[in-house]
Parts: structure tokens; C-alpha cells; sequence
């Protein structure tokens, strides 16, 4: 999960979140009309590292528990998910085309659009770094998204993508 410096950075990304992820699944599905790949997208759990596989797969159990449990059963499940961590949702895109395979996380994609100059491999491998949000995205009153600009950085982020696919 990406740091944010300040309550206005955690604004900024709220406003441009949403946004850029429906900017990405747009240009995704444009780029695959023009293409031979196949694309399939998957919602998934993403842990905190080091979340061990015991705790991982006890939470799965009780959440799919819950879903057939009394209330009481349920109030008691709940309980005990309250005291363990819980994932957060991720969604990937699996791209297809003959035997090549290619899997794409579209949030780390979005913080890429949102922030400047975002790596996954760094923000991965520190913790404490800060993201930058790419203010070129808000209006110049601030109060709204510029979706001329956030369409374009998208469009050429997924163009980017597909380009290297095409040597796959």
C-alpha cells in the first residue's frame, strides 16, 4: 500500500483513484479489441508481507464460515477476523495470446498513473517511501479530476504495455 505525506495527498488520491482505474480498464479494453490477445480479469487477496500461510488460510476458512453462519455464529466469526489481519482486494488482468502469459496488477498500474514517479520494486522494498501524487491530474482549482489529462497518461501507459507485448 502506497504512504502518503499528508491528509491532502490522501485527498488527492481519492480523487484520482476511481478515476484512473476506470481510465485503465477503458484503454485496456480498446488495446485488446485491436489485438489477438485474450484478456480475463481476476480478483484476488493481496496480504501484508509476512503475513504467514496459517493465518492466510485460517482467514479464508472463517470468512467463508461466515457466509453460512447463524447471527450468533456470525457475531462470534466476526470476532475473531477482527483480531486477525485481513487482505485487501487487488484485481489483475491476465492477458493470453497462444502459449505466452502475462499478468498485470491493475492497482499498481493506477498508482503508477496517480503518482509520479511510482515503482513497485521500490515502494515494495521501502516501506517508509512517500508517494508523490502526479498533481497535473487535479484541475487548477483542485477540486476535480482532468480527465483530458488522466485519459492520456493512461492511454499511453496501457499503449506501452501492449506495444511490449507485441514481441511476446
Amino acid at each position: 500500500m502506497p504512504k502518503f505525506a499528508n491528509m491532502l495527498s490522501w485527498q488527492q488520491a481519492e480523487l484520482i483513484m476511481q478515476p484512473a482505474f476506470i481510465r485503465i480498464i477503458d484503454n485496456i479494453g480498446k488495446q485488446l479489441e485491436q489485438t489477438n490477445w485474450k484478456g480475463t480479469y481476476t480478483d484476488i487477496q493481496v496480504w501484508a508481507e509476512g503475513t504467514p500461510e496459517e493465518t492466510k488460510a485460517l482467514v479464508v476458512e472463517l470468512q467463508k464460515q461466515l457466509v453460512t453462519a447463524t447471527p450468533q455464529e456470525a457475531a462470534e466469526i466476526q470476532s475473531r477476523l477482527d483480531t486477525l489481519p485481513s487482505p485487501y482486494p487487488g484485481y489483475q488482468l491476465c492477458l493470453e495470446r497462444n502459449e505466452h502469459r502475462v499478468t498485470i496488477d491493475i492497482w499498481q498500474l493506477c498508482y503508477q498513473i496517480c503518482f509520479r514517479n511510482y515503482s513497485p520494486v521500490l515502494n515494495a522494498l521501502d516501506k517508509d517511501l512517500v508517494v508523490e501524487i502526479d498533481t497535473s491530474l487535479i484541475n487548477q482549482e483542485g477540486n476535480d479530476v482532468d480527465w483530458q489529462r488522466l485519459d492520456q497518461k493512461a492511454r499511453q501507459a496501457i499503449e506501452q504495455i501492449f506495444s511490449s507485448l507485441s514481441d511476446a
